[in-house]
């Protein structure tokens, strides 16, 4: 069956003012970057003009989500053929919207999502226009007050309480928050953001519907999951689904350690003053290797923490097995119990350098003829009194506390460096892991731990004492 609406227009309203519309926005901007516009203008001018931006994107948006909306509706018919996705050659909408705007799939789920809240169902049968889901947030997005985030902000934790919440007490709740965004709110305060609508909707949704949060709980219960995929030569995939409460904690890990460090200071610039002016750190990592990074460190320290299950009586061991001549030459390759792929010799060290050694010897055939005691790397005394001495990872700026790092055999434990203290130095599992590409080169002086900064941090070159310890820090500070 044909689409109503399609069998009566034919008429293409829209193209040439979309036209001139494109027209005059290329323009705009040609003479805004060929004038400077933008630098040229005071801090107030460029706030408004920031606002006037804005206001601008989210009319365009305005346009996008009912185009979209419009889309989703003609992909509805059960018959595939019949389909709009199926005339234009496309499996789903998401993938429509992908190819035609040239956004990525999630952006496209957005604005599917913001179409389902606000734009008006059409009867497949006459065609009549019905009731948006929210009407008063329509109206504030073809106002230009509201975007796709603001959209979803509002409509979002509302409709997550359907059906044991009337559509009324939502349209109401949705009606107040409008409000807010528009600067109309209760308070009178000024237009809210994205974020704020969020937590002004959540916390109407929590009052509409106090026994909404446990079915949810119990969605996420039964949906929990974390996996690790097949090793791949680039890594191991890892996929699943956190419960609230679990992710919440993880990004405060992720936070705490991910956090702006502070600046190195630079020698070869000063202020009027003659004070040295502060030089940021120098961290090429993406926030996505932080975090994996951050979240490797939080493993470590669970496994030394005494507090897991043991397997097979012993705490649990992440097993790396190498040759010991390859350990010594750093040629070939290692191994790691439970992983399908081989791992270099420097990340074997990496492991070992905080870890404990077993020698096994064994004949060519395989046969074991002489096993080793377990010779533990750095004892908990020794740990407790290097944490001390360095306070922390000992590469300036970065911060990580103590419980946090890692041992570094200085001279390393192949080579015959000895598990003392002053042949032992915290650092970060990044610093660590990567000590040898990163610049930084660190040697003990008397017991006393040194680095040798890279060329963009320190150009004099010079060996310096390093420490974050309070105490050596307030000693430092009485000596001067």
């Amino acid at each position: 069956m044909s689409d109503p609406l399609v069998r009566m227009g034919g008429m293409d309203l829209l193209t040439s003012p979309l036209r001139d519309l494109l027209t005059q926005a290329s323009a705009v901007l040609r003479d805004a970057t060929s004038e400077r516009a933008l630098e040229r203008a005071t801090e107030h001018e460029l706030a408004a003009q920031l606002g006037m931006i804005a206001e601008l994107n989210r009319l365009g948006e305005a346009l996008l989500i009912d185009a979209v909306g419009e889309v989703m509706r003609r992909s509805e018919p059960a018959v595939r053929d019949e389909r709009m996705t199926s005339h234009l050659g496309c499996r789903d909408v998401t993938e429509l919207i992908q190819q035609i705007t040239r956004v990525e799939p999630r952006t496209a789920a957005k604005l599917q999502r913001a179409a389902k809240a606000v734009r008006p169902e059409v009867s497949a049968t006459t065609g009549e226009r019905l009731d948006a889901a929210f009407p008063s947030v329509r109206d504030a997005m073809l106002d230009g007050v509201l975007g796709t985030d603001g959209i979803l902000a509002i409509t979002a934790p509302l409709q997550e309480t359907a059906p044991r919440v009337s559509a009324a007490a939502r349209q109401e709740a949705a009606d107040v928050v409008v409000a807010e965004a528009r600067g109309e709110g209760p308070s009178a305060a000024p237009p809210l953001c994205a974020e704020l609508l969020k937590i002004h909707a959540q916390a109407w949704a929590l009052a509409l519907d106090p026994d909404g949060a446990e079915p949810r709980e119990r969605v996420a219960e039964r949906r929990r999951a974390l996996t690790l995929g097949v090793a791949t030569p680039a890594g191991v995939p890892i996929h699943g689904l956190l419960v609230p409460e679990v992710a919440a904690q993880l990004q405060t890990i992720w936070d705490a350690q991910t956090s702006p460090k502070v600046a190195f200071d630079d020698p070869t610039a000063v202020d009027a003053d003659g004070d040295l002016l502060p030089l940021p750190a120098m961290d090429d990592r993406t926030r996505a290797q932080k975090q994996h990074d951050a979240f490797a460190a939080a493993l470590s320290v669970a496994a030394t923490s005494g507090l897991l299950p043991t397997i097979g009586g012993y705490a649990p061991v992440l097993v790396v097995s190498v040759d010991e001549h390859d350990l010594v030459d750093g040629t070939g390759y290692a191994h790691v119990q439970g992983c399908d792929q081989p791992i270099s010799i420097a990340i074997a060290r990496h492991i070992a350098c905080s870890g404990s050694i077993q020698r096994i010897v064994s004949r060519n055939d395989g046969r074991i003829i002489r096993l080793g005691t377990e010779e533990r790397v750095f004892n908990r005394q020794q740990r407790r009194a290097i944490a001390l001495r360095d306070g922390g990872c000992i590469i300036p700026g970065c911060g990580t506390p103590a419980a946090w790092c890692e041992i570094h055999h200085v001279t390393e434990y192949a080579q015959g460096g000895p598990t003392h203290t002053d042949n032992g130095v915290l650092l970060c599992w990044y610093h660590h892991r990567f000590l040898d590409r990163i610049g930084w080169k660190i040697r003990m002086n008397q017991g006393v731990p040194e680095v040798l900064a890279p060329p963009w941090h320190d150009i004099s070159r010079r060996w310096r004492p390093t420490t974050t310890s309070p105490l050596r820090l307030k000693k430092r500070v009485l000596r001067t």
